[in-house]
């Protein structure tokens, strides 16, 4: 399924629904951030995703991260919340969700990197090369709030 980022766009859909979410940094003992490329924009993203009944922000992180690139992970800490009710994502199922995710911070306990449903790249990456790949700029906003150290965040 297709998806499209509008941040604090006026062309932008709707938003009908609100879905809690969480995304990871996850950083190894080099200082490498794990990134995935997502099938549904193309872009290199923090692994994430929305929130299953039954489970706390933190399982979830820890789940999307395993499922989206086979690697597990132990949460640290958090990067922030990121709740701008002007960026929102459109699916080509017609579904506009705003955004509500809690950003956490992690690092590697195991796992093999591997691509899913989700993700057809997966790969680490020196702080000095993310700056070059293409991500949506909430994902950078959430690496750069993470970098700066000026966590937790509330945007």
């Amino acid at each position: 399924m297709a998806r499209r980022d509008f941040e604090d766009d006026p062309n932008a859909p709707e938003a009908h629904s609100l879905v809690p979410a969480a995304s990871a940094v996850i950083v190894d003992e080099s200082g490498r951030v794990l990134l995935q490329r997502r099938t549904d924009n193309g872009m290199w993203a923090l692994p994430g995703g929305k929130m299953d009944l039954g489970e706390s922000i933190g399982e979830c992180a820890v789940r999307e991260t395993f499922e989206e690139t086979g690697v597990t992970v132990e949460i640290t800490g958090i990067v922030g919340t990121y709740t701008n009710p002007g960026h929102v994502f459109a699916y080509d199922d017609g579904e506009v969700r705003q955004e509500f995710s809690i950003c956490l911070l992690g690092r590697p306990t195991g796992g093999t990197l591997r691509t899913s449903d989700e993700s057809f790249e997966v790969a680490w990456f020196a702080l000095d090369e993310v700056d070059n790949l293409p991500m949506v700029s909430s994902i950078r906003k959430r690496i750069d709030d993470w970098r700066a150290g000026n966590g937790p965040v509330v945007r």
